[in-house]
């Protein structure tokens, strides 16, 4: 049988996610009785299964094994943030630590003349604001916006529309994205 502390992580990281039963199996390709018996510590679950909740979830497996509370403050600092993979010229650091609860908030850096890519692109369905901190930048939403921002402007849409983000200035831009619910990767 699966150990009750596991099913407690799995059920508090889904509540913070507010998530339900249903949605977890749904994202996470098992059954929803699956899922509840596991919480319940009444089954236990293969090593791929756990990758699936955890994915769905957010976090890692180690996560689910973590003694660590996960309601606690983290800070990140500068020199810490993990870095994603971006186009060249450009730099993507999460902001907002895993597990993500309500929202997730990514920092991004641009030399001139680089972008997010050299297509649009979409993630889920979640508001998405951007936030432009320095520098200047065009944003790209759908075929006909293009829009041209500086310092202190935002912008709010949905992340399931196209998307893209230009450097369009002489300088580095940097800008924030904030996102809420949290989306997949």
């Amino acid at each position: 049988m699966a150990s009750e502390p596991l099913g407690d992580r799995i059920r508090a990281y889904r509540s913070m996610r507010q998530m339900t039963v249903r949605g977890l199996a749904a994202q996470a390709q098992a059954s929803a009785s699956f899922i509840s018996q596991l919480e319940r510590g009444q089954t236990s679950a293969s090593v791929g299964m756990l990758r699936r909740i955890a994915l769905a979830l957010g976090i890692t497996v180690a996560d689910l094994f973590s003694e660590e509370e996960a309601d606690g403050h983290r800070v990140v600092r500068r020199t810490e943030r993990p870095e994603l993979h971006a186009g060249r010229g450009s730099r993507k650091y999460l902001i907002s630590q895993r597990p993500l609860q309500n929202l997730e908030v990514y920092s991004g850096e641009f030399e001139p003349g680089a972008s997010t890519g050299d297509d649009q692109y979409t993630h889920g369905d979640s508001q998405e604001i951007l936030l432009v901190l320095r520098g200047t930048v065009a944003v790209q939403l759908g075929e006909k916006s293009l829009l041209q921002m500086g310092p202190g402007d935002s912008v709010e849409y949905r992340t399931s529309i196209p998307h893209r983000v230009v450097n369009d200035g002489e300088v580095d831009a940097e800008v924030l994205w904030i996102i809420g619910p949290p989306t997949p990767d």
